[in-house]
């Protein structure tokens, strides 16, 4: 397997014809090459950083927007929020935040039952009372709402290299999914709005509270491969942050990462590797270009 890094300049990303199929190999080269042929395997995808580099200027300004509607007296800054991006899922992120700086609106506090008298009283990363509960899921629906109003208004652009990868693996007949922490609405709404309605069917969706256990535990991994009937030795996944790489290797699948906003100097620190590294999944004619055989070769 390769331990490679490849870096590469900064692209923009411009919308290609939602055509299944459309896109241009001209000036790739040979690592451009036919994909694979064969539907022999899976290729999963998380979503927030991988598809679109959405964390700092979508999901954060949402969490912010909501925050300030409901007067809570703090917003998360950009550097900020990249630490919180290691928790994984949204409710989750809040709740350790506010119980980190003690923050948590005093009616809630003082509502809290006996059992639940202290803060660190959590279950999977989540409140055990009603209250703060019911306080983290009505922010988290709401900042969901508003994350699908950008993604529409198109402040959150495809990375790039996506759309063409997509295209691949669809005239390759590979089987493709999204598995994330964010809640599903987020998720389909991003794909079908960036990436048409053709290609938006081709995919399954595994996300938000699908699974018990969020990233970095493996669950989201695992019940893509149980349903899409692939065993974890016929997926690659690609991510961009550390709990997803150790997410996907606790699941024994092989991991292509490209980095994104919040994830550029984290990897080295781990005691897992990703089997590919790259900076982005680059387009034609770019120092990178990753392509759908790059992908199937990391099962070899």
């Amino acid at each position: 397997m390769l331990g490679l890094v490849v870096p590469t300049a900064a692209l923009s990303w411009s919308p290609l014809s939602t055509r299944v199929g459309a896109i241009s190999r001209a000036g790739c080269g040979t690592r451009c090459a036919a994909p694979a042929l064969a539907a022999d395997w899976a290729l999963l995808f998380d979503c927030d950083g991988v598809l679109a580099d959405t964390e700092r200027d979508g999901h954060r300004v949402g969490f912010n927007q909501v925050f300030s509607e409901d007067n809570l007296g703090f917003e998360w800054g950009v550097e900020e929020y990249g630490r919180l991006c290691e928790v994984g899922g949204g409710k989750e992120r809040m709740a350790a935040y506010m119980n980190a700086k003690g923050s948590w609106p005093a009616e809630h506090m003082t509502r809290l039952p006996r059992k639940a008298a202290g803060l660190e009283q959590m279950e999977k990363g989540l409140p055990v009372d009603e209250g703060r509960l019911q306080l983290v899921t009505g922010l988290h629906k709401r900042k969901t709402a508003v994350f699908q109003d950008l993604v529409k208004a198109g402040t959150v652009p495809l990375r790039p290299g996506i759309l063409r990868l997509v295209d691949e693996a669809i005239a390759a007949d590979v089987p493709m999914a999204v598995c994330s922490t964010s809640q599903e609405a987020s998720v389909r709404t991003l794909v079908q709005t960036l990436m048409g309605e053709e290609r938006y069917a081709k995919f399954d969706f595994f996300c938000g509270d699908v699974v018990p256990r969020k990233k970095p535990n493996p669950d989201v991994y695992n019940l893509a491969s149980e349903t899409m009937g692939y065993a974890a030795a016929r997926c690659v996944v690609i991510e961009d942050s550390g709990i997803g790489l150790k997410a996907a290797k606790a699941a024994s699948m092989a991991c292509c990462v490209t980095m994104s906003t919040y994830t550029t100097g984290e990897f080295d620190a781990l005691d897992v590797r990703a089997d590919l590294l790259v900076s982005e999944l680059g387009e034609p004619g770019r120092d990178t270009c990753v392509t759908l055989a790059d992908l199937r070769k990391l099962l070899d």
